[in-house]
């Protein structure tokens, strides 16, 4: 089943790339804030459905009573408590999070999603400095993988700033999209990059000194998404006097895709997780294949060569 729920994660998070690069809109100052209402909104009521079911099952047969998929969507041991051990974890994925969603105005989702999701050689490399993992874990596919990654991301930030600007204006044009050429629009995702694998240092940190489950993690990172929703909707309602719902439907299906990948990422951990990672950490691809298609966006020989060489990076370190 780990097959499945792998490619179903890599689905819903290529889609929630997608959707929510759609809902963006380069002049809306308050883009990224609606992007994590419409995110935190959704996680919310996953949150608060897992409560009530997590009650029941508990009540009844227990956890290890039901299929794993079951568990995912319906099911948390959360307490208190572990929203507050796990806040700093938390709050470093989301603002992460954030980092990308306010990129997804300056630069092209084909750019932007094989950066961000480099993140894991980085935190590799971390946990490693860190004494999380031992040198043992490294193996020549690592070193390779890392080597292809941090290659790509480099060159593609040259081959970013080095674009004829006639080149670059036509194809944008192409895909009626308008990216200013800023060294801003390209260090948001690397801002994401960074923030992210230090988030999964602290993840790798929290699982080895404490008795949190991965129930109860997913569970505190969803109310702390819920909470950063209900300020963006009084931040955008009543400070910037702004209809965080109008013309936003996009959005709410980026928020569902990135939930419900999450439930199939969870189901995956509880199968095998080593094998499944490997599709599931190619979801870039397919986000650079949906930004192609959907949003006609169409980038040089150049930008497609990087970014086959940090995706191919991204699967051999999967």
């Amino acid at each position: 089943m780990y097959y499945i729920f792998s490619i179903l994660a890599l689905l819903c998070w290529s889609g929630s790339d997608l959707f929510s690069k759609m809902g963006t809109r380069e002049k809306d100052k308050n883009s990224h804030w609606k992007v994590v209402f419409a995110v935190g909104l959704i996680m919310g009521i996953h949150f608060f459905i897992t409560l009530i079911g997590g009650a029941i099952i508990d009540s009844t047969v227990g956890v290890q009573g039901v299929h794993k998929i079951v568990a995912s969507l319906f099911y948390t041991d959360f307490k208190l408590f572990d929203f507050v051990r796990y806040l700093p974890v938390a709050a470093l994925y989301i603002l992460a999070m954030v980092m990308g969603y306010i990129g997804l105005r300056y630069i092209e989702l084909s750019i932007s999603s094989p950066i961000c999701n480099s993140s894991g050689a980085l935190a590799f490399l971390l946990c490693l400095l860190f004494g999380i993992f031992s040198t043992e874990d490294i193996t020549t596919t690592t070193v390779v993988g890392i080597v292809m990654i941090t290659v790509g991301i480099v060159a593609l930030g040259f081959v970013e700033q080095r674009e004829d600007e006639e080149v670059k204006k036509a194809r944008q044009e192409r895909a009626n999209r308008k990216y200013a050429k800023s060294i801003l629009a390209f260090l948001l995702p690397i801002s994401y990059l960074v923030i992210d694998a230090l988030g999964t240092v602290g993840d790798e940190y929290i699982f080895a000194t404490s008795d949190i489950t991965d129930y109860a993690a997913n569970s505190a990172f969803e109310f702390t998404f819920f909470l950063l929703a209900v300020f963006a909707f009084i931040w955008i309602k009543f400070v910037k006097k702004d209809n965080v719902f109008k013309g936003n439907k996009n959005l709410f299906w980026g928020g569902l895709c990135e939930t419900v990948g999450q439930v199939f990422y969870m189901a995956v951990m509880f199968s095998d997780f080593s094998a499944g990672m490997v599709i599931i950490s190619a979801y870039c691809a397919i986000s650079v294949l949906w930004s192609r298609i959907f949003l006609k966006e169409k980038m040089s020989w150049k930008h497609y060569v990087v970014i086959a060489l940090v995706i191919a990076g991204i699967v051999i370190l999967g």
